[in-house]
């Protein structure tokens, strides 16, 4: 089975950027063949490519989405008997539609899986495209996997959200990555690109493979600073509390004999806002206020860009105890809290800091 990669965007979005950044952190014990379909009659970046050393293909004489289609199928044959590849990377023409490639590829009849299927878009003029070229750059962004949002380096908070919301209207299932692709780890873009599940399932998974535990121990320190024996950690008990609202001696069975989905909820959101140590702090504080407004929060966790140092937040909750820790940077940020009787709204606005 010979892996098919699909690496779209439109013109000047970064798409060779990715490319290069792939085959120069993962590619290296791969057999890879790049194909590209440049528009018109000379392809631009194939002498740029060749400096890693990657066999290339080009198809110069059009447009892979109207009169290449047959001969796409023929130079596909020839590059899988020629080369005999682990992977086929595909850079399609910019303005080529993505949905026309995935059929091409559908109807080559070798023994090929589509893997990939990215764009990548300018995050400064996604607007501007989506208004001027609807129909070619909708294609791009509703047909993809993964959306790679390119240039965020230059983009304000605000900027990035706009551009993502509008990804999000053409695209609701998409994968979207807001991370400057430099400052990613090349194996972790890889896993997210082949992932077919969005980084919020990855998270609630991820959380739902933890063993259970109660809280941290923080070396006897609980999150508001007072020591586990001066604080006794009163918000865990709740006064015999079920999380559906009623007393255990009152209810009899406690949450037990409820189906976990009757209890528990859970709310998570992809966010490419950033934020500082402080601004996070306060949030986590809310988040473990026994009386909330929020509802019952049991568990929240997150990784999230940090505004006032050049590294992410990664924040873990438990039951009213929570850390704070610096890490690598992430495609994108991502938070999950789970509880019961969860005021989601709220918990939105609070995360959006509106």
């Amino acid at each position: 089975m010979i892996k098919v990669d699909m690496i779209s965007g439109f013109l000047g979005a970064g798409k060779t950027t990715l490319i290069k950044k792939l085959f120069s952190d993962c590619f290296g014990k791969e057999k890879v063949v790049l194909i590209e379909n440049e528009f018109g009659e000379i392809g631009i970046d194939g002498a740029f490519l060749k400096e890693s050393g990657v066999e290339i293909k080009e198809i110069n004489s059009g447009c892979i989405c109207c009169s290449l289609v047959g001969d796409f199928s023929k130079s596909m044959k020839e590059v899988v008997e020629k080369f005999a590849p682990d992977r086929i990377i595909i850079e399609p023409s910019g303005v080529g539609k993505l949905s026309d490639i995935i059929r091409a590829v559908e109807k080559v009849g070798l023994d090929l899986k589509i893997n990939v299927v990215a764009t990548v878009v300018d995050g400064g003029k996604c607007k501007m495209y989506h208004k001027n070229f609807g129909e070619f750059y909708n294609d791009q962004v509703k047909e993809a996997n993964t959306v790679v949002v390119s240039k965020t380096d230059k983009l304000t908070d605000e900027k990035i959200r706009s551009a993502v919301e509008l990804i999000r209207e053409i695209n609701p299932k998409a994968t979207i990555v807001t991370t400057p692709i430099a400052r990613l780890d090349g194996g972790k873009l890889l896993e997210t690109l082949e992932s077919d599940v969005s980084m919020v399932e990855e998270l609630l998974a991820e959380i739902a493979k933890e063993p259970e535990h109660h809280h941290h121990d923080h070396d006897g320190e609980c999150c508001c600073g007072e020591h586990e024996e001066e604080h006794e950690h009163h918000h865990h008990d709740h006064d015999d509390e079920c999380c559906c609202g009623e007393h255990g001696d009152e209810h009899g069975h406690h949450h037990h004999d409820h189906d976990a989905d009757e209890v528990f909820g859970s709310w998570g959101k992809e966010t490419v806002l950033s934020f500082t140590h402080e601004e996070l702090d306060g949030i986590l504080k809310k988040l473990c206020e026994e009386e909330s407004d929020l509802g019952v929060i049991l568990r929240s966790k997150g990784i999230v860009r940090a505004s006032d140092r050049d590294e992410w937040y990664y924040f873990d909750l438990v039951a009213g105890d929570y850390e704070i820790r610096t890490g690598s940077p992430d495609v994108i940020g991502r938070v999950v809290v789970i509880g019961s009787s969860l005021n989601k709204e709220k918990i939105r606005r609070l995360f959006d800091k509106e």
